[in-house]
C-alpha cells in the first residue's frame, strides 16, 4: 500500500506583471522557496530531493534558482508539462514519497514571462500541439488571434451551441474571478469589474473578451511534501494536509475521435483524471467544499465544472448564473482570484494553487476564508497535453 502524503509547508510571491519589479528568477524562488520552508519550520538540509517546475527557461535553470536555498547536492529534476507544469512537480514529489523514496521533497515553480500573448519559441521544428490546432482549424477556421485564445474560445461557442450557454454567462465567471482577488494579496490584479466591463472590455476571441482572459504572468510558488513519519517527528501534524487523491491524464484517442473543440480543449482529460480521484480518495464532487480549478479563460472555467463532474453535461451555465460556484453556493470555485485574476506565470500555477487550498484547509486564507473547508480540489490544464487533478483534506491530529 502506498505511503501516506502530505504539504507541510507552502509559500509563493505575488504574481506581478512581466517586466514590473526588478527581479529574475533565482529571486522569486528564494522567496517562494524560503517562505515554504519556514511554513513548514523545517531547514532546507532536511530537503532530500528538489523538483523545479517552468516552461520558458534554459535547461538547468531549476539548479540556478534552487542553488539560491543551498548547496546541498541533492537530486534537482527540471520538469515542463506546459500549463500543468507545477502540479506535475507536485504530481512527481508526490510519487517519490508515496513509494518510500524518500520524506521530504521540495516542488517549486517559477516563470519569467515575455509581456503578451503567448508565441512560439522554435519555429523552426514541429509545434507540440500541432494535433490539437490542425483539427481545430479543419473545425473552426484560423484567426488572427492568439492560438490558446482560439482553442478554448472555440470550446466556449461549442458549448454555446450545443446548450445554449450565452456570452453573458461566460461573462460571469470573468466577474466572480476578478471579485474574489479583491481579497487576496498575492493576485496580480485586484480590481473587481462589474459584469458590464467584463462584457464591453476589448474582445480577444469572440466570446472572450480581455477580462476573461489569464495574463501573462512572473512569479513562483512552492511546496514542501512528507511522509506520516517526517510529520510525526517534526511535530507538523497541526498543518498537514493531506493529498488523498491524486492523478495525471494526457490526451487519448477522444481527444481527437470526436471532432470536439471541447474536447480539444481537455475535457476528456479533465474527466479521467477527476474519476481516478473520486475513486482513490472515496469522495465525490459533492463532497467538496473550495476548488482551485485552470480557468486561463473563461470558457475553460465552464467546461471544467462538467468535467469534474460538478453539474451535468450542458449544464455549467446555470451553475454560474445560480450563484452555485462562489461563496454561499455549493462550492467556492477558485477563491484565489483564479488563473484570470491572480495571474498565469506557466510553472508556479499548480503550486499556486496548492498553497491556496492548503491555506483554505487549515483555516489561513484571511477574507477569502472558505467557512468550514475541509476537503479541497485541485485542476491544473496544459494542452499537448496533461491535466492533473488532486484531492486534499486536513490531516487529523494525533
Amino acid at each position: 500500500m502506498p505511503n501516506k502524503v502530505f504539504v507541510v509547508g507552502v509559500g509563493m510571491t505575488k504574481f506581478e506583471k512581466p517586466g514590473g519589479r526588478e527581479w529574475d528568477y533565482p529571486d522569486m524562488v528564494k522567496e517562494a522557496g524560503t517562505k515554504a520552508l519556514e511554513d513548514a519550520g523545517i531547514d532546507y538540509g532536511e530537503v532530500e530531493e528538489a523538483i523545479a517546475a517552468y516552461c520558458y527557461g534554459d535547461s538547468t535553470a531549476g539548479q540556478e534558482a534552487i542553488y539560491e536555498l543551498g548547496l546541498t547536492g541533492i537530486p534537482i529534476v527540471n520538469v515542463n508539462n506546459n500549463c500543468s507544469t507545477g502540479s506535475s512537480a507536485l504530481y512527481l514529489g508526490r510519487q517519490l514519497i508515496a513509494g518510500g523514496m524518500a520524506d521530504c521533497i521540495m516542488a517549486v515553480g517559477f516563470e519569467k514571462m515575455e509581456k503578451g500573448s503567448l508565441g512560439m519559441k522554435f519555429p523552426d521544428r514541429r509545434p507540440p500541439m500541432s494535433k490539437q490546432l490542425m483539427q481545430m482549424i479543419e473545425l473552426r477556421g484560423f484567426a488572427p488571434s492568439p492560438p490558446a485564445a482560439q482553442v478554448f474560445g472555440n470550446a466556449g461557442r461549442e458549448h454555446m451551441e450545443r446548450y445554449g450557454t450565452t456570452a453573458e454567462q461566460l461573462a460571469k465567471i470573468g466577474h466572480k474571478n476578478h471579485k474574489h482577488s479583491v481579497n487576496n494579496p498575492y493576485s496580480q490584479f485586484q480590481d473587481e469589474y462589474s459584469l458590464d466591463d467584463i462584457l464591453n472590455a476589448k474582445m480577444v476571441y469572440e466570446p472572450l473578451t480581455k477580462l476573461q482572459c489569464c495574463p501573462t504572468s512572473d512569479g513562483s510558488a512552492a511546496a514542501i511534501l512528507a511522509s506520516e513519519a517526517f510529520v510525526k517527528q517534526h511535530g507538523l501534524e497541526s498543518q498537514a494536509v493531506e493529498i488523498i487523491g491524486q492523478a495525471m491524464t494526457t490526451d487519448s484517442q477522444a481527444t481527437f475521435s470526436e471532432k470536439s473543440c471541447i474536447n480539444l480543449a481537455g475535457a476528456d482529460m479533465t474527466r479521467r483524471a477527476a474519476q481516478k480521484v473520486y475513486e482513490e480518495s472515496g469522495f465525490g464532487p459533492e463532497d467538496v467544499d473550495v476548488i482551485e480549478l485552470h480557468d486561463c479563460f473563461s470558457a475553460n472555467e465552464l467546461i471544467t465544472y462538467e468535467g469534474l463532474g460538478l453539474c451535468p453535461e450542458g449544464q455549467a451555465g446555470k451553475l454560474i448564473e445560480e450563484g452555485a460556484v462562489t461563496y454561499g453556493g455549493d462550492w467556492v470555485v477558485n477563491p484565489s482570484g483564479g488563473l484570470i485574476s491572480k495571474g498565469h506565470p506557466l510553472g508556479a500555477t499548480g503550486l499556486a494553487q496548492c498553497a491556496e487550498l492548503n491555506w483554505q484547509l487549515r483555516g489561513q486564507a484571511e477574507k477569502r476564508q472558505v467557512e468550514g473547508a475541509k476537503l479541497a480540489l485541485q485542476h491544473n490544464l496544459g494542452l499537448g497535453g496533461a491535466a492533473v487533478v488532486t484531492m486534499y483534506r486536513k490531516a487529523e491530529a494525533g
